[in-house]
Order: structure tokens, then sequence, then C-alpha cells
């Protein structure tokens, strides 16, 4: 069950337990490059980024949001590290949401200044409070990194806002350790009901971070905790928005597409199952149909186990069957098997 939190807009997407997670990225242009930053985002959209986060490291990037704002679709967030007016400057050229570290952006004037001119706009604040960066304060309360100086490093921002009647605030406690971040996640939301921004922070590469992002995000799904995530790659962004949303798919919080099943290779399998699979994966992406497709490597895995998909093929001797909901509806050469897939797809 859906942990309930506040709720309200990053733009036009919905964040907060009334609406369905949603998954963000973040460009890794030089935001002051309108025209590459605004192709990389559009690039994102076409792959289902729900919200894209910029780098705003000084004023031209902060002033270059008003013109990519007029070229993309999803909402932007400004992401602000030690200098408070870039905040207000990106609010003020049209930013749909900020990402703070208060441990890092001033005194607390400068945060509240940052709030003030948030709250004009009515524009959400992510309070975001990453492992590397609590407060020398917390740290030596609590002998160093740990929930404890995590959590109190949040409320401690969270209070500051709440002390202005500022409430749109999502809420961000992200480690490199899978266990730090399940146990943060997991002790904040029995404390606040803001909503939360899942992620594991310098996950690693594509391969690795892939691994440790959907452990430590699906765990706290699968729990009812976390509104909108972010999986953190080394690699393309693109790849970010893929591993997310297939996270969501996996758990059934996006149905929006064909989900492919496939089984493990073994002895029995007497077609080419792996190139199959690739294959099947490259051509029925782009289809918008909530299906579940089998592609199965041998009778004993065909339509007996993999009887739940709506349509699926199973492979022998250079040739295969094709069944729906189990029941076998023809022989096809190996050859013709994906082919003959898709246009019985296309049927349904």
């Amino acid at each position: 069950m859906r942990r309930e939190t506040k709720n309200f807009y990053y733009g036009k997407v919905g964040i907060g337990s009334k609406y369905p997670v949603s998954v963000q990225s973040m460009t890794n242009t030089k935001t002051e490059n309108i025209n590459e930053t605004i192709a990389q985002i559009k690039k994102l959209e076409d792959v289902g980024c729900d919200i894209v986060r910029v780098a705003v490291p000084n004023m031209k990037a902060a002033k270059a949001i008003k013109e990519i704002k007029k070229d993309i679709d999803i909402p932007l967030i400004s992401d602000i590290h030690f200098d408070y007016k870039l905040a207000i400057e990106s609010v003020k050229n049209g930013v749909d949401g900020l990402r703070i570290n208060p441990g890092n952006i001033g005194s607390k004037d400068k945060v509240k200044e940052v709030v003030k001119v948030a709250k004009d706009y009515n524009i959400p604040i992510r309070i975001g409070v990453n492992a590397g960066s609590i407060s020398n304060k917390y740290l030596e309360k609590y002998g160093g990194v740990n929930v404890d100086s995590m959590i109190e490093s949040a409320l401690s921002h969270i209070g500051i806002l709440e002390a202005m009647n500022f409430y749109d605030i999502v809420i961000s406690l992200k480690a490199s350790d899978v266990k730090l971040t399940f146990d943060a996640y997991s002790k904040i939301s029995e404390l606040v009901d803001y909503p939360l921004h899942l992620g594991i922070t310098e996950a690693g590469s594509t391969w690795s971070g892939t691994i440790k992002s959907s452990v430590g995000i699906g765990s706290l799904l699968m729990m009812g905790i976390g509104d909108t995530i972010r999986v953190s790659l080394t690699g393309d962004p693109i790849d970010e928005v893929k591993v997310g949303k297939q996270i969501l798919r996996s758990l059934n919080l996006l149905n929006d597409n064909i989900e492919i099943i496939s089984c493990p290779t073994c002895g029995r399998t007497n077609i080419d199952l792996i190139k199959l699979v690739n294959k099947a994966e490259e051509k029925l992406m782009g289809i918008k149909k909530p299906l579940k497709v089998a592609i199965m490597g041998c009778a004993v895995n065909g339509p007996g186990e993999a009887k739940e998909a709506d349509i699926g093929i199973a492979g022998g001797k250079k040739e295969g069957i094709i069944f729906k909901k189990g029941k076998i509806i023809k022989k096809v050469k190996e050859d013709k098997l994906l082919k003959e897939l898709i246009n019985e797809i296309d049927k349904l």
C-alpha cells in the first residue's frame, strides 16, 4: 500500500501519493549551451522521462532556463549548490522546481531567501541530503555519516521551510550505500508526510549502477515508499530513464507498453533464444500496448509455464510455436517466428 503524502505539482506533473511514481533524469550538458541542452531533453522526453533536472553552477546557466523552457514539454528542475542567488534567478526565469542542498547553500538567512521566492512563484523545493554533504554539526553529534545524522540534517532544514509556512517540500536522503539509503528513507517515511525522491547516489556504471539502483529503489517502492525516482548512472541519461521505467514496470507501478518475459537458456534449447530475445526487445519496445509477451526456449517452458502471457513463442528444432493465453495457435519456421509474433501482436 502506498504511503500517503502531501500532494502538489512540478509544472504539470503531480508529485505525491495521489499521483503515479514519476521518473526523473538529469542532463549532462552545459546548461548554458541552450541548443545542446534542449536536444538532450527532447531525447529524454522520447523515452518517457517525466521530469528533468539541469545543473545551474553559474548565472549564465540560470538565465538559460528561460529559453530552454520554451522548447521542452516536461517540468524542469534547477540543481543548485553553494550560491542561493542562482536559485532565485532560476525561479525568476521559469523553472518548475528547485533542488537545493541546504548543507552547502549557506546560512539560514540565505535558505530563507530561496524559500521566499519559491513561495512567491509557487515552486516546490526538494531538500537533497546526500551522505556526503551532511553538516559537520550532525556528523559530530552522531559520529559520522549514518541514518541519524542524515535524518536530523533533513529535519532541521524542513523546519526552516515550515517556519515560513512553506510545505511544497520533496525530500531525498541519498547515499551510495544501498543499506544506508534504505534505512534512511524507511525512517524518514515514518516521521514526515512529504513526498520522497528515491535514488542511490553515485551508483556507478550503467551495469553496476543499474543493479544497485534496482535493489535500493525497488525495495523501497515495494514497501509503498517513494513518489519520484532517479536512477543515477555514470553513463547516458537516456539509460537512467529506461532503467527507471523498467523498475516501475517490474513492480506493476507502470503499465505502458509490452513486457517481455523469457526463460534462461539450457540444454533443451534448439533455437538461438538469446538473439531472438534481443531482436524482440528492439522491435517491440516502441509498441504502446500493455501486453505480456513470452519468448521461451522450448516446449517445457512454453505454453505451460508462460500461460499467463497474452501471447508468446516457444522454440523447437528450427521452428517454434506461437501461443495465446497458453493455447497453441500455429507452428512457424525459426526465421519467421519474430515476424509472425509481431503480426499477431498487431491484431491484439
